[in-house]
């Protein structure tokens, strides 16, 4: 059904084959962290994820925490897996933190177990992480 649609721009020869597996065997997650745009803050706040679109909002709601947080995205622990490219509201416990109503599309869901899924978010708008981080650091909110 697939095999016979050959189109010349999306084909690879060998050679860049090569470079392109080379290139992302190179992928660390070392490297990725050097290639962050924004500082990460390692800290668990409760988020509850609901679907972005406002007519489905009602029908998808899970509670998570989340692992680490930036100005441009956050990862984040949840019960269920999260559907990359899909966008969601993100509504963090504001007792623990100040943060607003984010939207953000997932970038990333990985199982980690049977019952636990890393998602990773990408913000549509940055975030200004509040200036106390110090002051909260220090009473033990940051894990």
């Amino acid at each position: 059904m697939f095999d016979d649609f050959q189109n010349p721009n999306t084909s690879l020869d060998a050679d860049s084959a090569f470079d392109l597996l080379q290139e992302l065997g190179k992928n660390t997650a070392e490297e990725v962290r050097q290639q962050r745009a924004h500082f990460r803050l390692a800290i668990k706040i409760s988020v509850v994820l609901q679907a972005g679109n406002s007519s489905e909002m009602l029908k998808f709601k899970v509670q998570g925490v989340t692992g680490d947080i930036s100005q441009g995205g956050c990862s984040g622990l949840f019960p269920i897996p999260v559907g990359v490219g899909d966008i969601f509201r993100l509504q963090f416990d504001k007792s623990s933190f100040a943060l607003p109503l984010t939207f953000a599309r997932c970038v990333r869901c990985r199982l980690v177990r049977e019952d636990a899924f890393e998602a990773g978010f990408a913000f549509f708008k940055p975030i200004c992480l509040p200036e106390n981080v110090q002051t909260e650091q220090e009473s033990g909110i940051l894990s």
